[in-house]
């Protein structure tokens, strides 16, 4: 079994860690103007949501290219 990364696949998972990270940025910078309390609530829980799942894309990027 291949234990690295194909060029496209890397490139695939720079795109969807840039992807996440503007979708972060947006809920963090939305969540701090909403005035609406359950809003708010909502975009809390979507950026940790997006905290973790940038760390697990990040992680599967790493430890592919070390094997």
């Amino acid at each position: 079994m291949v234990k690295y990364l194909g060029l496209h696949e890397t490139l695939d998972l720079h795109e969807l860690i840039t992807f996440k990270n503007l979708c972060l940025t947006k809920s963090t910078t939305m969540g701090a103007l909403v005035q609406d309390p359950e809003l708010k609530t909502i975009l809390t829980n979507d950026a940790a949501a997006g905290q973790q799942h940038i760390q697990q894309l990040q992680q599967l990027l790493t430890n592919r290219e070390a094997q």
